[in-house]
């Protein structure tokens, strides 16, 4: 079996993360929001490194796969559940919904890593992550209009017309979304939701992480960035590009049953 890169650039960032948790015995800050009054916290956030560093290194390979994909999109769902609470006590908090999208990302990308790993596409569970992922993806494009100045302060400085770029970074993220959700090329939206996300990890926060090589903050949002981004890529890999013209009239024969053509009879008065 050979590797695919975006299963490669999905593993990366995942054992990135576990080896930050065993570096400093914590949560991924706010990715990962463990109240610190959970018992044996630290134990917990060494045992979600090996998870993590465990199910990123299965995945490069054949054999182990299969579990690890099973692992993965179980714990990645945990991790989702984790920042649902905010949701029903602070709805109207754009940011909580901003960090629900980010980690929906990232079950859907589990969840088409467990789909394939079974060697068959379901159709009906396919439909159900193209709508997760392109739901999340508008509270992420949300977030740049409500939160302008922060995201502006994101756009380096050496580029011109930088609140342009925050609007148009939200825009993409919300278009991106909405193609997913209404099948208009959503291979092609999320590709490129990839693409985007990627180039803001390239320009924004490998920068950080060069010029603060120990700093937590940096290497943890240069890691969750490039998943996020990868996750995109995944999601892409396991969307059609289009449906088969007529695929809802075809007609299912019985395995071993032959079709024969259609044949016209002329009565003879």
């Amino acid at each position: 079996m050979t590797l695919r890169l975006d299963r490669l650039a999905f593993a990366l960032p995942l054992i990135g993360l576990g080896v930050l948790a065993f570096i400093y015995g914590d949560f991924a800050l706010q990715w990962q929001p463990v109240p610190a009054w959970v018992p044996a916290r630290a134990a917990l956030a060494y045992a979600t490194g090996v998870v993590m560093i465990a199910t990123g290194v299965g995945l490069l390979f054949a054999r182990s796969a299969a579990l690890a994909t099973r692992v993965l999109f179980v714990y990645l769902l945990i991790w989702f559940l984790l920042k649902v609470p905010p949701l029903f006590t602070a709805p109207l908090f754009e940011a909580n919904w901003l960090g629900d999208g980010e980690l929906a990302m990232l079950v859907a990308a589990g969840w088409v890593l467990f789909a394939s790993s079974t060697g068959r596409r379901d159709d009906r569970a396919m439909k159900a992550v193209r709508f997760l992922f392109g739901f999340s993806l508008l509270p992420i494009g949300l977030s740049h209009f409500f939160y302008l100045q922060p995201t502006v302060g994101f756009v380096p400085s050496w580029l011109p017309f930088r609140t342009f770029w925050a609007y148009l970074g939200g825009a993409g993220h919300i278009a991106a979304g909405l193609g997913v959700i209404f099948g208009v090329v959503p291979r092609l939206a999320a590709t490129l939701e990839a693409a985007m996300i990627g180039i803001f990890t390239a320009l924004v926060w490998l920068p950080g992480v060069i010029a603060a090589p120990t700093n937590r903050l940096q290497w943890t949002a240069m890691f969750m960035s490039w998943i996020i981004a990868a996750s995109a890529w995944v999601v892409a890999g396991g969307l059609s590009t289009t449906k088969p013209v007529g695929d809802d009239l075809a007609v299912k024969v019985p395995p071993g049953a032959s079709i024969s053509p259609p044949t016209t009879a002329v009565r003879q008065p």
